[in-house]
């Protein structure tokens, strides 16, 4: 481990720039950058997409064999460490792990003109919801997701956590006029509602489909539904009214799986 100075000062213009950087999601997106609080996602991310663009390390993170092993394998960048007050500060989870990396967002601005078996996503809120959807879509093998303008950023951090790494696995397309995909879209789409009759059970997910999903509260746009080649939903025998969106969307997601006969080995 390099010999590393310890940052106490909260005037510390490193620290206050990363500060903004955590509390202002315009910040983010005018710097490029998105902060990964962990060592899973800065693996993560390393082995998918390349180098950070910083790490920062708490004081007492430094005795961690992981955190170590980490700064260990990014010889050409020099940690930040913080004090552990400061870095409290800095982490935006309730039990701080010690390392957290800033690095460059990816941009994927140009919708493709043929996008293969997809999720479209309209208006998805709560952050928890849409990063586990993007973990069940890399899960379930899709490799393409595009949201509508008034979705949650997707690379906020509590996304990103929710996400567990899946954002490095997706190419994940924001701000897109999804009826417009869908009008040009060379395959089937399905979407999903509690209200319709049809059973995701007994439609047919194979080849390339976009699977379509909704709003955690008021579901799907009538434009959007009507647009859509089916609609279906998951029978629920209970008495609640509908599913958790993130639950909802990995059900039908893994019913693709199984209706494409992929084995659990693949």
């Amino acid at each position: 481990m390099r010999d590393l100075k310890v940052i106490h000062s909260a005037e510390n213009p490193r620290f206050k720039a990363l500060l903004k950087l955590m509390q202002s999601s315009r910040e983010r997106r005018k710097q490029g950058l998105s902060l990964l609080d962990g060592v899973h996602l800065i693996t993560a991310y390393h082995v998918h997409l390349g180098l950070p663009e910083q790490i920062v390390v708490s004081k007492s993170g430094l005795g961690n064999s992981e955190i170590s092993n980490i700064i260990n394998s990014l010889q050409s960048i020099s940690p930040l460490v913080l004090s552990d007050e400061l870095f409290r500060r800095l982490s935006s989870v309730e039990t701080p792990t010690g390392i957290i990396a800033a690095v460059k967002t990816p941009r994927i601005q140009t919708v493709p003109d043929d996008p293969g078996p997809c999720l479209l996503l309209e208006d998805i809120q709560d952050p928890g919801n849409l990063g586990s959807i993007l973990r069940s879509a890399a899960a379930a093998g899709i490799s393409e997701v595009f949201l509508s303008g008034n979705c949650v950023h997707s690379w906020s951090p509590r996304v990103l956590r929710a996400g567990m790494g899946a954002h490095f696995m997706l190419r994940i397309y924001e701000n897109v006029d999804l009826l417009a995909l869908m009008t040009k879209y060379r395959g089937r789409v399905i979407a999903t509602s509690h209200r319709s009759p049809q059973s995701v059970f007994a439609a047919d997910l194979t080849g390339k489909v976009a699977l379509l999903f909704g709003n955690e509260g008021s579901g799907l746009s009538q434009e959007l539904l009507a647009a859509a080649h089916a609609v279906v939903a998951v029978p629920m025998p209970g008495k609640t009214e509908s599913l958790n969106a993130a639950a909802a969307a990995a059900i039908c997601l893994f019913e693709r799986v199984r209706q494409m006969g992929v084995s659990a080995k693949q």
